[in-house]
């Protein structure tokens, strides 16, 4: 009974963030068409005011980021084109990042460094994910499912660990530069204030929800491995 109760508590603390994550963003997504301009024409007009015009404003598929190699705010398209809170909300979020990038934010130099050393090791893990299915084919060996828990952690363990260790800088980026830019330059409307610090907050965690999940899909499939 413990052990299932720990198991139970261990799936909330892992799926509990990452269907919080969705909700809200989805939540405020709707009416699409609440403000008059979209994500992407707020995010170049804060980009001007804080004079890094040189910072491009691009459509994703990849997420919602910045690119501090390639001074580009990244928007996927529902926030690129989109006009609900959500959309200006989380641009204004990504934009910070960018002021946080001018300001030589030092936690924000950190993550980039940790990101482009932790490459060869996502690689090295992505590499045991791909032999493991074959060994346990080809041996059945109780060796495949340890490996394929290595190259999972490899390949996503790391990143989970740099977006928990950095989520300070996120919530930094929502409350301390996009939160600020939203309400002194009156881009919110009245009474959405206490809902776009909620999606501030969500946009922080959305990394470390996403890596979370990916954990988790890790252990279901090394269990099915160890069968």
């Amino acid at each position: 009974m413990l052990y299932l109760i720990l198991i139970t508590v261990f799936a909330a603390l892992i799926v509990g963030p990452s269907y919080w994550v969705k909700h809200t963003l989805e939540k405020y997504s709707h009416p699409d068409d609440r403000y008059p301009g979209t994500g992407a024409e707020l995010a170049r007009i804060l980009l001007d005011w804080a004079n890094l015009q040189a910072v491009k404003v691009e459509v994703s598929e990849q997420g919602d980021h910045y690119d501090p190699i390639a001074k580009a705010v990244r928007l996927t398209a529902d926030k690129f084109n989109g006009k609900s809170l959500t959309a200006i909300t989380v641009a204004a979020h990504e934009v910070g990042h960018a002021i946080q990038d001018r300001d030589g934010y030092v936690p924000l130099k950190l993550r980039t460094r940790l990101v482009q050393m932790a490459v060869p090791a996502e690689k090295l893990g992505a590499a045991i994910l791909m032999i493991a299915p074959v060994i346990a084919v080809a041996a059945r060996a109780p060796v495949a499912g340890a490996l394929f828990l290595a190259g999972g952690l490899l390949t996503l363990g790391v990143s989970t660990v740099i977006h928990m260790f950095t989520l300070p800088m996120e919530l930094h980026a929502s409350f301390a530069r996009a939160l600020p830019m939203l309400e002194q330059g009156g881009y919110l409307m009245p009474g959405d204030e206490p809902h776009a610090r909620r999606i501030l907050r969500a946009a922080a965690w959305t990394y470390v929800a996403a890596s979370l999940m990916a954990l988790l899909n890790i252990g279901r499939w090394w269990a099915i491995l160890r069968r």
